[in-house]
């Protein structure tokens, strides 16, 4: 039998705070999506399936990968298994995005929203399918997975603070020079 905890236990502490970040980080979300939702100044469906929603998605699956690998599995092939498939399915999810991006009409995303939105999240998911395949023989895919969650965290923290500046800047209240609304 294959001998696992060791491997997996020294990752403990990365995703215990990892884990911990997307979930407060969702939480957060949360509040901001609501205040939003409040000031009537949330785009339609199409622009939540395209830019807001991912971002939930990518915390998620943070917290998800983060929980897989604190498991005790007797072997490497059960988490690798599971780490597949949420990179199968997040392949197809980013695909979605892509498809939900076109579709809006609300905003004209810019390179920087294609790369944060579609590009690096399914470079991660893809990875992930990549380094759960290979995790059983080559343990060293920790370092990868570990390396995809962060991006996944990393491009949720963008997104989250992408939205809230247009919430704030273009969708807000407008102020003249003289600090009066318009």
């Amino acid at each position: 039998m294959e001998h696992t905890l060791a491997p997996l236990a020294a990752w403990e502490s990365f995703y215990v705070i990892i884990g911990s970040a997307a979930a407060a980080l969702t939480g957060l979300q949360f509040v901001v999506i609501v205040l939003g939702a409040e000031m009537k100044m949330l785009g339609g469906g199409l622009v939540m399936r395209a830019f807001g929603t991912p971002t939930i998605v990518h915390f998620s699956a943070v917290l998800l990968v983060s929980t897989i690998l604190s498991v005790p599995w007797q072997t490497l092939s059960s988490p690798g298994l599971v780490l597949s498939a949420c990179g199968v399915i997040g392949i197809v999810y980013v695909l979605l995005v892509l498809r939900h991006t076109r579709r809006q009409t609300d905003y004209t995303p810019v390179a920087e929203d294609w790369l944060s939105h579609c590009a690096l999240p399914l470079v991660a998911y893809t990875t992930l399918l990549v380094a759960g395949i290979t995790l059983r023989r080559h343990p060293s895919s920790l370092f990868v997975i570990g390396a995809t969650a962060l991006l996944l965290l990393f491009v949720g923290i963008h997104n989250a603070w992408d939205a809230v500046m247009y919430v704030a800047i273009e969708r807000g209240p407008k102020v003249d020079q003289n600090g009066d609304q318009t």
